[in-house]
Parts: structure tokens; C-alpha cells; sequence
């Protein structure tokens, strides 16, 4: 038997595998081992990005296992359902590599990513209601942001299928590509984020998470309050003056992290 979670090192980046066949379905230990693998990427200041997919080429993940016998309310491990759901602090992108059908809590952990790219043939779907069940509450928010007011409530009350040409046209997910090209995509991707300044990513995840969805006047309160850590780490750093200086020299920026 294969492991339900592989991990991979490419460079600055980490591979996390999500492969338990048929269905990538996920159990309380699977999550536990995902959280395990988000647990080394989060402390781990040489990975600067990870890409989560799941094994095979139809399905990243149908969700929760329902043949594992639990009621839905075991220990995920940290991070809540997936490792990452809850986790948020995480000050590193995630990016879900799509590649085949996204259902219900796969589709939630696709969700708590930063970006998505999906192969043309993938599908996503909230099937929690036709099956008695309810998403986790982080889901409703990260779906509002993410697709049109219509769109979510219908998905979440029907179970409503999104292609992926229509994920790309909704802005759901980043790129659209052939399975062939997905993973080379994600990997672009990801390495276009480690050309960035890891300081200044950092802040602008943080940026992100805690004000994207206030308005711009509670995100002036919340700076006066001293929660964009982040950008204070910015300001004043090494990497601030050599980003600048790279330009102006014509050349790469060399960033330290500090």
C-alpha cells in the first residue's frame, strides 16, 4: 500500500501528494498526515511555496471518507479539516494543482489554497447538502470570495457542478490547462512566487487573509492596530533596499529573507 500523503522537494518548493485510490477520500489520519506535511512546510524557512495534488488523473479529492465510519468531528490534526483549513497563519502560498474532480471537503481544502490550477477535464461541486451534511464554516466566506453571490449560494444549496471552463471564466481558478500540463503549470507558477521577495509575500498573505474581505476603512483601523506584522517586517529590511537597487542595476534581486 502506497502512502495516502507523498511528500517532494523541488527546490524552494515542497509536493504534497494527496493519493489514497480510489477517490483520494480523506479520513482523520490522511488529515493528520496532510497537516503533518503542512507542519514541515510552515516551519521550514527554505520552502518558500508548495503545490497539493492528488494522485492519479480523475479525481484531486471527493472529501471526507465516508466509509471510515466517523461522524465528521474526529482530530484533523493541526490546521483543521485537511491540515490547512484552519491554519491561518500560514505566511507561505498554496497552490492546488486540480487534477480531476474536486467534490465537497476536496473542494474545501482546494478553497483554503491560494490559487488553483485545474486540468481541462476537472469538475467542482459542494455535495454536502444533498448528502445531509453541511461545509465547514471557513468554506462559506472562502467561496464568497472567490465566485459570484448567485453561484455560491446555488453550489451550496444544490450541489451545483462548475466545470473548469467555467471555474476559469468565474475567476475560481488561476489557469485551465491539459493534464499533461498541469503539474509543469503549477510549477511555473510557483516558481514566479519564489522570484518574489519571501518577505513581501509573506506580508501580502497576510495582507490578504485579514483584509480582503473588510472594508478599506476597517483595513486603516486594523494597520493602526498593529496587525499587518508583516509589512512592518517589510519596511526597513534588507531585501527592501535590495529590490529597489536590483532595478535601477538592471539586474536579479538576490534576496535574503531579511
Amino acid at each position: 500500500m502506497t502512502e495516502p500523503v507523498r511528500l517532494e522537494r523541488r527546490g524552494a518548493c515542497l509536493e504534497i501528494t494527496l493519493d489514497r485510490p480510489k477517490a483520494n477520500a480523506i479520513d482523520a489520519a490522511t488529515s493528520r498526515k496532510l497537516a503533518a506535511a503542512f507542519d514541515s512546510f510552515q516551519a521550514d524557512p527554505d520552502l518558500r511555496v508548495a503545490i497539493l495534488t492528488g494522485g492519479g488523473e480523475r479525481i484531486f479529492s471527493a472529501g471526507w471518507d465516508l466509509a471510515s465510519g466517523g461522524d465528521g468531528d474526529e482530530d484533523w490534526g493541526s490546521g483543521g479539516w485537511g491540515g490547512i483549513c484552519r491554519r491561518l497563519d500560514l505566511d507561505k502560498p498554496v497552490i492546488a494543482a486540480i487534477n480531476g474532480a474536486c467534490a465537497a471537503g476536496g473542494f474545501e481544502i482546494a478553497l483554503a489554497c491560494d490559487m488553483m490550477v485545474a486540468a481541462d477535464h476537472a469538475v467542482f461541486f459542494l455535495s454536502e447538502a444533498t448528502l445531509g451534511l453541511t461545509v465547514d464554516v471557513g468554506t462559506v466566506p472562502r467561496l464568497f470570495q472567490r465566485v459570484p453571490h448567485q453561484v455560491a449560494v446555488e453550489m451550496l444549496y444544490t450541489g451545483r457542478r462548475l466545470d473548469a471552463a467555467q471555474a476559469l471564466e468565474l475567476g475560481l481558478v488561476n489557469r485551465v490547462v491539459p493534464m499533461a500540463d498541469l503539474m509543469a503549470s503549477a510549477r511555473e507558477l510557483a516558481d514566479r512566487i519564489c522570484a518574489s521577495a519571501p518577505l513581501s509575500v509573506a506580508a501580502l498573505k497576510q495582507m490578504v487573509t485579514i483584509a480582503s474581505s473588510l472594508p478599506v476603512g476597517e483595513t486603516y483601523a486594523a494597520l493602526d492596530a498593529g496587525r499587518f506584522t508583516g509589512q512592518q517586517v517589510v519596511h526597513g529590511s534588507e531585501d527592501a533596499l535590495e529590490g529597489p537597487r536590483a532595478f535601477m542595476e538592471k539586474r536579479d534581486p538576490v534576496w535574503k529573507g531579511r
